[in-house]
């Protein structure tokens, strides 16, 4: 079987919203139990990337920024069947490369378990981990 052809869109009417909320919802380790309400917000209020193979949605990613100096990258996700086959690093260089994001001074992302992916693609260990910190509101 020929590996698939891929290509990367940031048109936001191609998204299969419904597919995005079932993995991030019930397959992701960390949107496990996400709404799909809060993940349609999530997307109308970030730069959203979806990875196709012919017509069909495979992965997606999304990224909150200022489109100035700061990008976050969040719920990077390929489908299970796709995985192996190139297009987590096609996904992730079509947006460190995006032109709305050519400027930027800082990227970030966590991971779990992907280090070996996001390495591949210039990222490292925070240099200054003590600078950061981060705020956990109670869930109400």
């Amino acid at each position: 079987m020929p590996k698939p052809t891929f290509t990367v869109s940031t048109d936001s009417s191609k998204l299969d919203v419904e597919m995005i909320h079932q993995y991030l919802s019930k397959e992701s380790y960390w949107a496990k139990g996400r709404t799909r309400e809060t993940v349609e917000t999530s997307i109308k209020n970030s730069l959203c990337f979806g990875i196709y193979t012919q017509e069909k949605q495979i992965g997606f990613t999304r990224v909150a920024t200022d489109y100035a100096i700061f990008a976050w990258i969040m719920d990077v996700f390929i489908l299970p069947e796709y995985r192996g086959l190139g297009a987590s690093k096609q996904l992730m260089q079509a947006v460190i490369s995006h032109e709305a994001l050519a400027n930027l001074r800082r990227w970030g992302l966590m991971t779990h378990d992907a280090h070996t992916l996001y390495q591949q693609v210039g990222f490292l260990p925070l240099k200054n981990q003590e600078y950061f910190m981060e705020y956990l509101p109670e869930k109400k």
